[in-house]
Parts: structure tokens; sequence; C-alpha cells
């Protein structure tokens, strides 16, 4: 399967309802933010994602799961870090 395309999950990030795709219950999985209809957490997809699990690999381990929702994290991650993380200058080489 093709890696999923960065730039068109980004053009979607002003449309996406992300409440749509996450929530919050205090009875779930201790309040944490989990992938709606799921009791699998956004912090463990992010974290199989920075670990270099494919989109393939996360749906075998967690069949729940769908395709759009493993988007839905990406363009979050995407989404937050944009609003969140100030943009350090790159270095030049002189």
């Amino acid at each position: 399967m093709p890696r999923p395309d960065i730039h068109a999950i980004l053009a979607l990030e002003g449309h996406m309802d992300f409440a749509k795709y996450f929530q919050r219950d205090p009875g779930v999985c201790g309040g944490e933010t989990v992938i709606t209809g799921t009791r699998v957490t956004l912090r463990t997809v992010l974290a199989s994602l920075a670990e270099g699990s494919s989109f393939d690999e996360i749906l075998k381990d967690y069949p729940s799961l769908s395709e759009d929702q493993l988007r839905a994290v990406v363009a979050f991650a995407a989404a937050t870090a944009k609003e969140d993380l100030p943009l350090l200058p790159v270095p030049t080489l002189e």
C-alpha cells in the first residue's frame, strides 16, 4: 500500500471535524482521548506512527480502526503542531 499523501491530508485539515474521530470519556481508558468507537488511544496511534509503523501494520494491530481514522490522527497531529510549536530558524551554512 502506498504511503499516505500528507499534502492531501493537510489540505483537509481546515475542513476536518476532529470531534467526529476522537472522544474523551472518563469511563473509557481513564479519560484519555480515544479514537471514536474504540478503546485505542490517540497517544497509542501516534506512538506507533513515531516508531515507524505503517498504516497497514497499525490496522493489523488494531482491527477496530479504519484508514480514515488513521488519516484523522495524522491530520490532527499536523494541525496541532502547526498551532502549538513555533518554527525554529533553519541554520544556514556560510
